[in-house]
Parts: C-alpha cells; sequence; structure tokens
C-alpha cells in the first residue's frame, strides 16, 4: 500500500484522502499542522508555528510526530523541513516565566535570548534587572504583553507563575443528577493539572454539542472561586444560568447578569461580549472594562473563544494572573489572531475530533451535501453587471433557492427543520411562504426564547433564524439545517451552524445539513472555504447540481 503523505520543502503535506487510514491519518496530522485546502482528492495541510507549539503543549514528543511523518509520508522527508520543524519545537519551553516571592522572573536556557529581548524596542521595557544572565526579572503589570511580543519574534513564553486564587466561592455539582462524561472529565483534568501552575490556563476545543458548558462547570468546581463568564449574547448568557441553576447547587441570587439589560455583579457573573466592549464611538473609553476588576475572579471563562472581540484581547493582557479557560468548537479565526488565544488565554488544553465523538454516538452523525442552483436569464444579467459584493448578495438572494427549501421540508416534514440564512429579506421572504416563525438581531429577546423554547418542545417544527442562532443556542431535537446564504468565506459560522443540529438523537442519531449555493457565482467560490471546515474533520461532503441528482 502506497503511504498517503508527500512531505513539501515550503512546510506543506500532501493528504492523498482516498485511503483505509483516512481517519486515524487525518487525526494525527491535525495534531500538529493546519488544514489548508481540502478538494475531493488531495488536502493540503501546513505545518505552522502555532500548530507546533499547540502540540508541544499538549505534550506530543517530537519523536512521536517525526516518526509518523517517516512511517507516512511516501518519500524522503525535506531536510529543511525537519530542521525548521525541530527548531520551532525546541522554541516552546525555552522561555520560563516563574515567581519569585512577590516577583516574576523570565527565565531561558539560551541567554541570547534575552540579550536580544534586551535590545528589542517593543520587549525591553518590561524587562527589569537581571540576577543572572539566564534570568531577568520583569515588570508584573506587563506579564501578558509579553508574552504577546515575545510570540510575535517567534518565542512563546511558557507561564508558570501562578495565578490569583480569587475569592472563595464554594459549590458543588449535583452528584447522582447528571455525570461528565469520560471526555469532558478528561478535558477538565487537561486544564486543572492537579492545580499545577502549569494548569489554570488554556482552550478546550470540542464540537457543538458535546457539552463545552458541562466542561466549563467542572472546570469551576475545581477552583471553587468566583467566576466572571463571557458570552457570545443575552441567549448564550442564560442558557449557562439555567445549566447552573440545573446542574449545581449555586443559590440563583448568586449568579448574576451582566448584560445591555442588567448590570449585576454576583459570585458567578455571566456577561456578552458586546457589553464587555460598549462604548459610545471609536474616541470613547469602554464603559465596562471595569468589570474585569470588579471582583476578585479566581477564574475568566471565555465561551466561544474563537470569537473573543479583539478589544478583550486587549484587557485579557492585563488579567494574565487570573486563570482563563477559553472553551470553542474550533481554534480557527477569520482575523488571523490564533497567536493571541495561544499566548494571552492560554495553549490547546485539550481537542477531542467531531468524528471520534460521532463514532461514540455522544454526538449525531451529521450528513453534509451541498446543492448548486443555477440562475435565471433575468438574475444573470444582474450578476454580470454587479460589482465583487452586489455579486456575492445577487447570488446568496437568488430566489431560486425558495423551490429547494419548499423540496426539503416535504422531504423533512416530520423533522425539526432550521433554515439558516445571512440576508434577511431573504428570510423574511422564506418565513412569510412557509409560514414559519422568524429570529433575526431586532427579535427582542423575550420574543427569541419563547420562540427557541416552542421550537425545543415540538410546537414549531421550522424556524428561521439569522446568524444571531449562530453560536450560543441549546436546540437539542433540530436534525435538519438549511443554509440559504453566509458570510462569506467564513469557516467559523459553517462550524457553529453544523454544530446547531449535532445533539444527539433519538433512533437513527443522524441529522442532515444542506448547503444551497448559486452555481457559478461569487457564492459558490467563497462556499468551498467553508467546506474546509468539515473537510478538516472528517464528513464526507456531497455535492450534486439541482434538478440534475
Amino acid at each position: 500500500m502506497c503511504e498517503p503523505l508527500i512531505l513539501q520543502s515550503d512546510m506543506t503535506i500532501l493528504f492523498e484522502v482516498n485511503t483505509p487510514l483516512f481517519e486515524s491519518v487525518r487525526s494525527r496530522l491535525s495534531s500538529f499542522s493546519e488544514l489548508e485546502k481540502s478538494p475531493e482528492y488531495i488536502h493540503t495541510y501546513r505545518i505552522t508555528p502555532v500548530s507546533v507549539w499547540n502540540a508541544a503543549s499538549s505534550g506530543i514528543p517530537l519523536k512521536d510526530i517525526e516518526i509518523f511523518l517517516q512511517r507516512r509520508c511516501r518519500y524522503e522527508l525535506p531536510r529543511n523541513v525537519l530542521f525548521t520543524l525541530r527548531d520551532l519545537y525546541s522554541r516552546f519551553g525555552k522561555l520560563v516565566l516563574t515567581r519569585q516571592g512577590e516577583r516574576l522572573l523570565l527565565e531561558s536556557s539560551d541567554p541570547v535570548i534575552l540579550q536580544e529581548a534586551r535590545s528589542n524596542k517593543r520587549i525591553g521595557p518590561f524587562m527589569l534587572e537581571a540576577p543572572s544572565e539566564t534570568s531577568v526579572f520583569i515588570n508584573s503589570a506587563y506579564r501578558g504583553h509579553l508574552k504577546r511580543e515575545f510570540i510575535e519574534i517567534g518565542f512563546p513564553v511558557r507561564d508558570e507563575a501562578g495565578y490569583t486564587a480569587g475569592t472563595p466561592f464554594a459549590f458543588a455539582l449535583k452528584d447522582g443528577f447528571f455525570s461528565l462524561r469520560d471526555y469532558q472529565t478528561a478535558a477538565v483534568e487537561a486544564f486543572y493539572e492537579g492545580g499545577a501552575d502549569t494548569g489554570g490556563s488554556g482552550t478546550v476545543v470540542l464540537p457543538c454539542g458535546a457539552g463545552k458548558t458541562i466542561v466549563g462547570m467542572g472546570v469551576m468546581s475545581c477552583y471553587q472561586c468566583q467566576t466572571l463568564i463571557l458570552t457570545t449574547n443575552i441567549v448564550a448568557l442564560r442558557q449557562w444560568r439555567r445549566e447552573l441553576i440545573d446542574k449545581t447547587d449555586i443559590d440563583p441570587e448568586s449568579i448574576g447578569e451582566y448584560s445591555g439589560e442588567k448590570k449585576e455583579v454576583r459570585p458567578i457573573t455571566i456577561a456578552t461580549y458586546n457589553i464587555a466592549t460598549y462604548r459610545k464611538d471609536k474616541e470613547a473609553d469602554f464603559e465596562h472594562f471595569g468589570l474585569f476588576s470588579e471582583n476578585n475572579w479566581g477564574l475568566i471563562v471565555y465561551d466561544e473563544v474563537h470569537l473573543l472581540p479583539a478589544p478583550v484581547f486587549r484587557v485579557t493582557a492585563g488579567l494574565q494572573a487570573r486563570r482563563r479557560l477559553g472553551l470553542t468548537a474550533t481554534l480557527i479565526r477569520e482575523d488571523g489572531l490564533e497567536t493571541d488565544v495561544f499566548s494571552l488565554i492560554g495553549p490547546r488544553k485539550y481537542d477531542m475530533p467531531w468524528k471520534e465523538l460521532e463514532n461514540r454516538a455522544w454526538i449525531a452523525r451529521a450528513l453534509c451535501h451541498e446543492f448548486r442552483i443555477a440562475m435565471d436569464r433575468e438574475l444573470r444579467l444582474r450578476y454580470i453587471s454587479g460589482g465583487e459584493r452586489e455579486k456575492f448578495r445577487l447570488a446568496s438572494e437568488n430566489s431560486a433557492k425558495e423551490e429547494v427549501v419548499a423540496e426539503l421540508l416535504v422531504k423533512h416534514s416530520k423533522d425539526n427543520v432550521l433554515v439558516i440564512g445571512q440576508f434577511i429579506k431573504q428570510l423574511e421572504s422564506l418565513a412569510e411562504r412557509f409560514r414559519a416563525p422568524i429570529i433575526t438581531g431586532s427579535t427582542p429577546t423575550a420574543e427569541r426564547e419563547q420562540l427557541y423554547a416552542r421550537f425545543r418542545k415540538g410546537e414549531t417544527p421550522v424556524l428561521v433564524v439569522s446568524r444571531v442562532a449562530n453560536f450560543g443556542i441549546d436546540l437539542p431535537d433540530a436534525n435538519v439545517a438549511i443554509q440559504v446564504s453566509g458570510t462569506f468565506g467564513s469557516r467559523q459560522e459553517e462550524a457553529q451552524r453544523l454544530g446547531r443540529i449535532l445533539r444527539p438523537k433519538q433512533g437513527a442519531n443522524t441529522a442532515f445539513f444542506y448547503t444551497l449555493v448559486t452555481r457559478g457565482s461569487k457564492e459558490q467560490q467563497y462556499a468551498s472555504n467553508r467546506q474546509r471546515f468539515l473537510t478538516e474533520q472528517g464528513y464526507a461532503y456531497t455535492m450534486e447540481n439541482w434538478g440534475e441528482g
């Protein structure tokens, strides 16, 4: 049998997917490299600094990576790639931040690194006196800024300086009422590390529907301290509140909501990113940044950390003495700030492949299908004369998609269906035609929660939703999603939308994810980027021209 990998001198790895080894090789490959392209037969991965440092921080030995590549690569490994791989791996741990009494000490096995840092205009100001040639005291107020700057020059700092305990807050998970699954327990233990200083900051990557909120509560129960939880929106905020009340013995009066509607600061406070980053205009101060220092937080939980707004990174740089847990379904950031997640929130502590959880029936088996739909003559003429953004919108709002939705709703008449899209006018048209309720950004919170509740109870079999439902919504019985339009080529969005239907199902435990794309258009080009996420997770993604299948 021909080995499926070809390692190239530009740090890319070609992966021939038509192999019985696909699942095992893909799992190992994604632990130290990132997927770049995924057409039908050959996928392209790339070894990057962050991918290697995440592997190192996860405890994957360099020797294991090299043995895997030597075993699964078809040709001899390029020497320059092995050299770069070894160099990148060795950089993780060359700088270690520790605590000496009340002061922070940066130590390095290579004194040249510290000497060069002294002369760096962006790093030098953070450094104080040097007790030896291999160590230097740093200004503790700039702990995060230092880490951020060092990673920019290619030297990630391993932070072992420990954390502020925070104000104690005792509570318990409701034993006997529910129990953590084995992978959830493993995720909690990987983050906690027995209370060691090397634990206490980092990200846990689990698919939507796999119980990231449960992991968050498990981590909270380890530390027993006052906690700030940041969420994507007010609906997600209230889901966290319901889960905490349902699965812990925390008094509801001890759980505060900090949002546009309420400003409660309690031992357990749940806030939205929007309120945390609110300011009257671009020149004004962020009015609610004081929330981060309002209480003596022992833990900050960043839900959906891949969506963390850039201003929150800024304040997080000054919160490095607090334990920080990032929860996400994907570390992909469309703004390229993965290095900030790594340096300021922490490295990947635990990652469970989507397909592995599917194989164990912890999430539903997803069948992903794309229908490509033709433009009629009138739309084609408008499309040809439009600008780039207009072409994307015209293709996205192709009215012929309504007929596809109609047929899919007949096919899935006994299922619970989400019709998801980007453009409000398109969604309003679909909601009116199929007499389905609609949720958009302008829908009042109380009405949203009422509509979600009716959907959960089965009273509303079809729900039309805008991008506000991309994240933080628990709809366990949804088993069909029809995506009629999306945000250009966002893989984040694809992950979140698929996640809406992955909660375990009764019976066949199968979910259906349909994407409707206008054939031969800008929308089709962007859709190929979104497919990369699905393929990276191991999903078969079938395509056909509508009416020709």
